[in-house]
């Protein structure tokens, strides 16, 4: 159970509900600890719990049948983890496990619906996400057909940047590029070519963003659909 609304661990969905909204789910929030690598759903599985990353970044992948993966979207801060408990599916049709250490507010899946059948604000603030993540999934599915790794990574760069409270992130080239669906070495070059042009600072198993506005101007115009389509239909988010 969580106590006052500004707690540190803060989620701009949950935060951006109306009052009474928030109190009633509050009581049945948990904070827990999420690991880099936890296996929170796995394809076909039905879904127990959602959850509301604070400082945790979590991974919607998608798993070939010869083991290769590729991220299709990322949920931070702004969201929830479980959409199809929204849309009555129940199972999700891909992985999903954390990127980034952090924390996380779970929630029964069944207590969501119960809250999502009653409650006309919870209904529209969940579907306005949903759709959000639909615009982060489409224009994912553009970017890795038409745009080159180094503005791929440029804007999954900002979308995690976008998600934390630091701009450094803790992560390995070959987990990038294994989000990316693509090998290492084109990760190592891109990242080496950003270095060279002081937007970014990496070494082992760290990234730092030195210029975020220069990073900004050399990603494609995906990052910025997909953040101005998350501003527009999550106001609370903008504001945070």
């Amino acid at each position: 159970m969580i106590g006052q609304r500004s707690d540190l661990h803060v989620n701009h969905l949950l935060g951006g509900l109306p009052r009474k909204e928030w109190e009633a789910l509050s009581g049945h929030l948990e904070l827990v600890r999420m690991r880099a690598g936890q296996l929170l759903t796995d394809s076909g599985q039905r879904i127990h719990h959602v959850y509301f990353p604070t400082t945790a970044i979590v991974s919607m992948l998608s798993l070939l049948e010869n083991g290769a993966t590729a991220e299709i979207a990322a949920i931070g801060n702004e969201g929830l983890v479980g959409i199809p408990v929204l849309t009555g599916g129940d199972t999700m049709p891909c992985r999903v496990e954390v990127r980034t250490p952090g924390f996380a507010y779970r929630l029964s899946a069944n207590t969501l619906k119960q809250e999502f059948m009653r409650s006309p604000p919870i209904q529209r603030a969940t579907l306005l996400y949903v759709q959000a993540v639909l615009t982060q999934i489409a224009q994912t599915a553009v970017c890795n057909r038409h745009h080159s790794l180094n503005k791929q990574l440029c804007r999954w760069l900002l979308l995690a940047l976008d998600r934390m409270a630091s701009n450094e992130l803790v992560i390995t080239q070959q987990v990038i590029a294994n989000m990316l669906g693509v090998r290492r070495e084109g990760v190592t070059e891109a990242a080496g070519k950003l270095e060279d042009l002081g937007l970014i600072h990496h070494s082992r198993g760290h990234i730092t963003v030195l210029d975020r506005h220069g990073l900004e101007a050399h990603s494609c115009e995906c990052y910025k659909l997909v953040k101005r389509e998350f501003d527009r239909l999550l106001p609370a988010l903008a504001e945070a």
